[in-house]
């Protein structure tokens, strides 16, 4: 059975979704961040996995659900970070972020029987989600990342190396607020739909 991966920053207001400021302020931007974080973790709870590992850079807080290790996020570049969060997984592992609280159980439930990785284009042109069959850091490091072409080269890395490869559907991230307005609209029954009403609502946005 796979292993869940979820790479994620503690919500701390001026560290999480800045380019959600403005309209929102540090503080709702921080919320809203939680919010997805939350969703997400529940998602990956329900999904069945032989572990569910959250990687993380900060501290847990109370969107921390039971069932999850958590291990602290290396040093370096976010390439060196995925390539290390891997690492833990000590088998096949899908890993997300926490940028995609639309995701469902059906959509992080793989198996690796007939095919080496799994990817999930985002349509901002990086990934949302990455699965390997092996832990293998080269197919990680180098990678450039939070760039357009960034799921492309990553795509390309994985192929290169004689991979086969399943494609998941391509998602959309949670980086600006028509972004967020979006995805909330695709899961109008989780917390960060409900958050962000709350946060429109209340602002008077």
């Amino acid at each position: 059975m796979t292993t869940l991966l979820v790479i994620a920053k503690e919500p701390r207001p001026g560290r999480v979704k800045t380019r959600l400021t403005p309209p929102f302020t540090p503080d709702e931007a921080a919320e809203l961040a939680a919010a997805a974080l939350a969703d997400t973790l529940r998602t990956v709870a329900a999904t069945p996995a032989a572990r569910r590992i959250l990687v993380l850079d900060g501290a847990p807080g109370p969107w921390l659900p039971p069932g999850f290790d958590v291990v602290p996020q290396c040093a370096g570049g976010l390439d060196e970070r995925l390539a290390d969060a891997f690492a833990h997984a000590g088998g096949p592992a899908l890993l997300i972020g926490m940028d995609t609280p639309q995701v469902t159980p059906e959509l992080l439930t793989v198996d690796f029987a007939d095919c080496d990785a799994y990817f999930g284009a985002a349509e901002d042109g990086g990934f949302w989600a990455l699965g390997l069959a092996e832990h293998d850091p080269a197919l990680l490091r180098g990678v450039p990342m939070s760039t357009p072409v960034t799921g492309a080269v990553q795509r390309e890395r994985l192929v290169a190396a004689g991979l086969r490869v399943r494609e998941l559907p391509r998602l959309r991230d949670v980086d600006t607020v028509d972004d967020a307005h979006a995805v909330a609209a695709l899961a109008p029954h989780g917390g960060f739909a409900a958050r962000l009403a709350w946060c429109t609502t209340v602002a008077g946005r």
